[in-house]
């Protein structure tokens, strides 16, 4: 089972749509931090502290190439939240299933609402 902690740091840096972009450029590839501001309107102390925040949840890496420190998409804490989500889209599933089949059962014991003639 994943750590309560690492689930937490996943989906809250998960919840802002800016650290979603960034992650989604980091999966084209690895990208310094002038290249991942370009997109958004913000300045680049803002694009830092959320750089920090997905570093924090383990979702980025920083390297070092000489004088530049870019980053690189880590996946793991994804497929961890993915697998949480999994149980419970299972769970939902089954739920939803066990629903359809009540509702047939329902349905099959209506009487005709047409009157006998």
């Amino acid at each position: 089972m994943v750590q309560s902690a690492s689930l937490d740091h996943t989906f809250a840096a998960l919840a802002d749509p800016t650290r979603r972009a960034i992650l989604s450029r980091l999966a084209a590839g690895e990208a310094t931090v002038t290249e991942l501001a370009r997109p958004f309107e913000i300045s680049l102390p803002a694009i830092s502290r959320h750089l920090k925040v997905l570093e924090k949840a383990g979702l980025i890496s920083r390297g070092r190439e000489a004088q530049w420190r870019p980053r690189t998409l880590r996946a793991s804490p994804l497929k961890d939240a993915a697998s949480w989500l999994e149980e419970y889209r299972q769970f939902w599933e089954q739920s939803l299933d066990r629903l359809e089949e009540f509702i047939g059962e329902l349905k099959a014991k209506e009487p005709d609402d047409e009157p006998q003639r």
